[in-house]
């Protein structure tokens, strides 16, 4: 039985009241007459914002959905048209039908929506009556009940009884948004009207609750089921990321003992010609100083199906890219006419547009032919100069000739042709030969700001294998016939021109050929006079004994405490999707050394505290702030409740996916007094999954950040000062500071390390301007 909260009823409620028939009079409960009628003119509305696409199926793969909406609302009809872009609706409720009889109802909207009606109030008996759009883009148009609108089958309902229903609505960016349902009685003259407040009642009354309960919400077939028509027409994504990589469990393998690699190789000192202790920069310089890393196999973190939108992989300017393509790379093999090559097309054509040529392949005729119809001068003016005209501005900045823009196809190429009678000759046949060229080898270290799509830098096989069998050389002579190289999982290599690279390698190993072992440790190779500098280290059999040693001071700590710190405020189903995350990673990993803290902004849309001492998280601390939201301040905040200085503080956002393996990436490449840590995350687009990954890399981004405590605290922590209620361009300030204490900060692309997309409105400090 569902009960309402005493509620202020007015005169026209009295009388609506009175006017109902006696028996509905009688079906609705005695105690909460007229108060209950409130309720009955609305039904909840679940507003999911932000979010791209044009069908339902994308709806359902929100992360918040069906559970936490961006605003939970009433609407007094099922026909609404916010206005607005890129959303989703859920409404849902009871039906109190007017009379007794069959009903048709019919559904119209924009892009696609559906209509589930239960047989009786109950919700597990949802089943899907009417639909605009199946797993098309379609368009409708506003109150035409045409072929845009779907009509369900007659359904038998009794006028005594109520009927649970739910309307889904996905609106994408095109159009006029709009959904609405309308019904009548299967009677012939009967027409269709909208369903208004005189027959839709609550399912529940949300207006006293916070954000982050939802236990009242349904969960039904609508909201969760992917639908067969969904499943069979979806193929999986074609993101490189995906695929399956050692590197994604190798934390779930026991860790070999660092005190076992004591002695295996000689300590050297680790001094980096690219420190850059003592050395003044400017503000935001800082950026000019961190280098990425090479890695070894290839991690897939290249974004290969996002190079349609940007091809700043291949070093090439993108007005050639787009217009020729890849045919700057391909030789056409000569053809059989060996005077005619590619550079010779347009004497070609004006051969076989000469009278000579063209009277030795034209049938007999008594007209005569003419005598003259172009000169190859005025062709070739025609042909070449207007081509060069329109490239003036480009051979401006090179002035190199560019044989593909002069001879390229063109409009008025085939105008000219067709103007004479004439079709060009397809050479189907035509061949071409091809360099190998590899693009990677052609990358640089630097950070290209530009170029967001392109992934870690790659260290060849053969110096990675290099590397590996000289260390286990000397791991086998301290440890005889003990361990057994299984497989190489993972190469990192921090290059140094001047006195060697440094090398995270981890490894795959079968200690007395039974248990399998993980060992990740840091060597350093050192510069070798007989090779050149700055060479890449050859093939096995041709370069000369590397020099391995252990870097002095250099190894990362597997028991080191990490901190997650997140300044919010009012963002509650972001809190509760961060909250699950991290019980998710506790779940799957059994780690239980890291802690959560929280520093809120006065959030009034959930109990935070609350929520966190209702989690199995293993460690979490929570404070309380005033105010408007600062990062900075907020941030700082929870540094100062650290008690550990030997521990890892990890400043964090909201709005983040992380890899099941991240707190252990976070301990490996965070070393104390030495280096910190700002992996490079991925923005997801609007619309996009953790499992439909389309987006870009965060390269300028530097607001992820690990570094021990004591680290922090020695370059004064976050500038509080300079950055209060506005933020961005705190994390550019802060690297400054961490390389001039003569730390290195790690950069590397991050698997499976996404950032949620989500726009600005309404987050933080910023207001909703009401409607005028």
């Amino acid at each position: 039985k569902q009960t309402f909260p005493t509620l202020k009823v007015t005169k026209e409620d009295e009388i609506l009241w009175r006017l109902l028939p006696e028996s509905k009079q009688t079906h609705v409960n005695a105690e909460c007459s007229p108060d209950y009628f409130l309720h009955w003119r609305e039904a909840n509305l679940h507003v999911f914002e932000d979010w791209c696409g044009s069908t339902i199926a994308k709806l359902r793969k929100n992360l918040h959905y069906p559970l936490y909406p961006h605003s939970r609302i009433t609407v007094k009809k099922l026909a609404v048209s916010p206005s607005w872009t890129n959303y989703g609706l859920r409404m849902f409720g009871y039906i109190h039908p007017f009379t007794d009889g069959e009903f048709l109802f019919a559904v119209a909207c924009d892009d696609n929506c559906e209509f589930w009606l239960s047989q009786d109030e109950n919700p597990d008996n949802l089943k899907l009556s009417a639909y605009v759009g199946k797993v098309c883009v379609c368009w409708g148009m506003s109150g035409v009940m045409l072929k845009t609108v779907s009509l369900s089958f007659s359904l038998r309902l009794q006028q005594q009884k109520r009927y649970y229903f739910e309307l889904i609505h996905k609106q994408n960016d095109h159009g006029t948004d709009h959904v609405e349902v309308a019904w009548r009685l299967k009677q012939a003259s009967t027409k269709f009207i909208l369903i208004d407040s005189r027959s839709i009642s609550l399912y529940t009354n949300e207006s006293s609750l916070k954000m982050n309960y939802v236990s009242h919400i349904p969960q039904t077939v609508a909201s969760h089921v992917v639908l067969s028509r969904d499943a069979a027409l979806s193929t999986p994504h074609e993101a490189d990321m995906l695929k399956e990589d050692p590197r994604d469990t190798f934390y779930q393998i026991s860790l070999l003992d660092r005190s076992h690699l004591w002695g295996v190789l000689p300590e050297c000192a680790y001094k980096p010609s690219y420190i850059i202790k003592g050395f003044p920069l400017l503000r935001y310089q800082g950026l000019q100083f961190v280098r990425l890393l090479y890695v070894y196999p290839n991690d897939y973190t290249r974004l290969t199906h996002m190079e349609n939108d940007n091809k700043c992989f291949y070093q090439e300017r993108p007005y050639y890219l787009k217009r020729y393509g890849f045919s700057m790379y391909m030789k056409l093999d000569q053809s059989e006419n060996k005077n005619v090559g590619f550079r010779h097309r347009g004497t070609e054509i004006t051969l076989r547009l000469s009278p000579s040529h063209c009277s030795a392949t034209l049938l007999p005729s008594k007209h005569s032919s003419p005598k003259k119809i172009f000169t190859s001068g005025i062709f070739s003016k025609i042909f070449v100069s207007k081509r060069k005209q329109k490239l003036s501005k480009y051979e401006e900045e090179d002035n190199t000739v560019d044989d593909w823009a002069l001879y390229g196809d063109s409009e008025s190429e085939y105008d000219l042709l067709n103007r004479v009678g004439f079709d060009r000759e397809v050479n189907w046949a035509q061949t071409f030969q091809v360099k190998p060229l590899d693009f990677q080898t052609l990358r640089s270290d630097w950070i290209d700001l530009a170029c967001n799509v392109s992934g870690n830098l790659l260290i060849s096989q053969s110096e990675a294998e290099a590397v590996v069998q000289t260390f286990m050389e000397k791991l086998n002579k301290k440890y005889p016939s003990r361990f057994t190289l299984q497989r190489i999982v993972n190469v990192e290599k921090r290059p140094d021109v001047a006195r060697g690279s440094r090398y995270l390698l981890e490894l795959d190993l079968l200690e007395w050929s039974s248990r399998r072992i993980r060992l990740a440790h840091y060597i350093y190779v050192l510069y070798n006079p007989d090779q050149s500098r700055g060479r890449a280290i050859n093939k096995q059999s041709n370069h000369p004994q590397l020099l391995l040693c252990s870097p002095h001071n250099f190894q990362w700590n597997p028991r080191a405490t990490v901190h997650f710190i997140v300044p919010v405020k009012n963002q509650a189903r972001w809190v509760q999707q961060f909250i699950v995350d991290m019980e998710e990673l506790y779940r799957a990993t059994g780690d239980s050394n890291f802690n959560i803290i929280i520093t809120d902004y006065d959030s009034t849309d959930m109990d935070i505290e609350k929520a966190l001492k209702n989690s199995h998280l293993p460690s979490y601390q929570y404070l309380r702030l005033k105010g408007n939201f600062q990062r900075s301040a907020g941030l700082q905040a929870g540094i100062d409740i650290i008690t550990d200085e030997h521990s890892i503080v990890f400043l964090c956002d909201l709005h983040i996916h992380f890899p099941l393996g991240f707190i252990d990436s976070v301990r490996r490449h965070c070393v104390e007094g030495r280096m910190a840590f700002a992996p490079i995350v991925m923005r997801l687009n609007c619309g996009a999954t953790p499992q439909e990954p389309d987006g870009y890399w965060e390269v300028n981004g530097f607001g992820l950040l690990g570094i021990y405590k004591s680290d922090l605290d020695s370059i004064g922590g976050m500038n509080t000062k300079d950055f209060t209620v506005r933020w961005g361009g705190e994390d550019w300030e802060l690297l400054d500071r961490i390389l001039q204490t003569g730390m290195e900060v790690e950069r590397l692309y991050l698997r499976n390390f996404f950032h949620y997309y989500h726009s600005r409105r309404g987050m933080w400090n910023r207001r909703i301007v009401p409607d005028t």
